[in-house]
């Protein structure tokens, strides 16, 4: 039987899988030994059943009209112990620093006063609400969403932060639970590091946040409906907590307390994990004509009634100009360097850098500082002329509305394709759970991957898939892959890095 690998081209980037060709790297080895002698027939079959689980359960998106299953690759994305302990302890350095950051934001803005970041990265900030300025807060990052990538040279960066409502964690326990149905024999040669202790964490954390009079504290989600395309992730965190999934009609704002209608009466509610936007969420505060919040619950929650997860105003971290700011803020804050760093990056605001941007726009990326779900970026090397001029146009009457960032090429790795594995891009969101004395990681997280051939973002709304991510249980040995900080940011002229565009693969992080 011919192996399934033998036309598996590496591409011109770093491959997960392989050293070179034929030749997988330590984690991988005993996955590829467990592949290799499958054939096409039996390869296709599995991913069939996959699908079909997937359909089965109800984990699906909506995919330019059409609802289908959500694509899970049938092969699995690898961590060894040493990789997964530098990702786990560079998402709680960034965790910890924009915990850190947002309660300076609504609190005594140290880092604005003493010059590490601008006061007008503050004020033209679109998420800095000034309804939940003074709100007390043991926490504001109950759940972040960390999107870490690969370099060419096998390093990670951090490429965005998430911090507002991360969502897709569903498809973490969902992957894990196919893939086990799919290919037991798999995980029955591994340990691979579970995930289920999740909902368990994450309710733990939420009920700790509960205001201090509380015993025994009431946990709900905060839903906008049925139609939102992350409406099976809200119904099944609810299930897997014992929570109750609500929507804004459901609750009612009396005397500062917040209430839950249900066929017994109201019933107090402590503390809300909300999926709903912060303009959505309050009409007394925010869009007086939404329906998906609910009048009163910022005053509810001022007055320390009850305890919204993720706090309102938790966007103006995830605002890409101030992503440029982390590792100083990581400094100021903790006093520690960056364990990984940025994805080198360029603030547009100052003249000079402007016009270099500008001048070598078809060969860097441009991303919209508020963009979310891969809209918005342009990536230079494979943008048209036209789209260039426009984009220059729109960049030059903006400067504050996007920043640009050196070309990565992504990491590949081998992703069933027809009947064979062939190489595409992927990305990595490691989800991380706060209870305020630590910060906890999912083992893993949510790789995805960029499944049509030549596609460069990954997010689902783009035609991504994702991969079940597996982290092997400690055996020690080096680190690979850490690239520390800081990395370059608003450089007035051609930086050290600089080289003809090797093409670049990007993630928006769809929130």
């Amino acid at each position: 039987m011919a192996d399934i690998f033998d036309s598996y081209a590496l591409a011109d980037a770093w491959d997960e899988m392989f050293e070179r060709p034929g030749v997988p790297r330590p984690a991988y080895q005993a996955l590829f030994a467990a592949l290799q002698p499958l054939g096409a027939e039996e390869l296709r079959y599995r991913a069939d059943q996959l699908a079909r689980v997937f359909t089965d359960r109800g984990v699906t998106f909506d995919y330019a009209g059409e609802e289908r299953p959500f694509p899970l690759d049938l092969v699995p994305r690898v961590l060894d112990a040493a990789e997964w302990d530098l990702i786990a302890r560079a998402v709680r350095q960034r965790v910890r620093t924009l915990e850190a950051f947002l309660d300076d934001v609504y609190g005594e803005r140290r880092a604005f006063h003493d010059g590490v970041v601008p006061w007008r990265l503050l004020h033209s900030s679109p998420h800095f609400h000034r309804a939940a300025d003074g709100i007390a807060a043991r926490v504001r990052v109950h759940v972040a969403g960390i999107d870490i990538v690969r370099d060419e040279d096998g390093g990670f960066r951090v490429l965005e932060d998430n911090v507002r409502t991360p969502s897709r964690v569903s498809y973490v326990l969902e992957n894990r639970l196919a893939m086990s149905r799919t290919l037991p024999a798999l995980f029955a040669e591994q340990r691979v590091r579970p995930v289920e202790e999740y909902p368990a964490r994450l309710l733990a954390a939420l009920r700790r946040a509960a205001p201090e009079h509380v015993t025994d504290p009431a946990v709900v989600i905060l839903t906008p409906g049925v139609h939102n395309a992350a409406y099976f992730e809200h119904a099944l965190l609810a299930r897997l907590m014992g929570v109750e999934l609500v929507e804004g009609r459901d609750l009612v704002c009396e005397d500062n307390r917040v209430h839950m209608r249900t066929t017994n009466g109201r019933r107090p509610v402590h503390v809300i994990y909300r999926r709903v936007d912060d303009d959505y969420l309050d009409p007394l505060h925010f869009r007086w004509d939404s329906t998906l919040g609910c009048p009163g619950l910022l005053n509810a929650a001022r007055a320390g009634h009850v305890t919204i997860a993720n706090a309102v105003g938790n966007g103006v971290a995830d605002d890409k100009l101030v992503y440029t700011y982390v590792p100083d803020l990581m400094r100021y804050y903790l006093g520690e360097e960056p364990l990984i760093g940025n994805v080198e990056s360029y603030r547009l605001e100052d003249p000079e850098t402007l016009e270099w941007v500008l001048s070598r726009i078809g060969d860097l990326v441009l991303k919209p500082v508020d963009g979310a779900g891969g809209k918005g970026i342009v990536i230079g090397p494979r943008a048209s002329e036209e789209t260039l001029r426009e984009l220059s146009e729109t960049v030059r009457a903006d400067p504050r509305g996007w920043v640009a960032q050196r070309p990565v090429a992504l990491s590949t790795a081998p992703s069933l394709i027809g009947d064979l594995p062939r190489p595409r891009h992927i990305d990595l969101r490691p989800f991380a759970v706060n209870d305020g004395d630590d910060v906890w990681l999912l083992p893993g997280g949510l790789t995805r991957v960029a499944l049509p051939e030549g596609e460069l973002v990954v997010n689902s709304s783009q035609g991504g898939g994702s991969k079940d991510t597996w982290v092997l249980p400690a055996e020690g040995g080096p680190v690979p892959g850490a690239v520390p900080g800081p990395a370059p940011t608003a450089v007035a002229g051609p930086p050290p890095w600089w080289e003809p565009s090797r093409g670049a693969a990007w993630d928006a992080g769809q929130q």
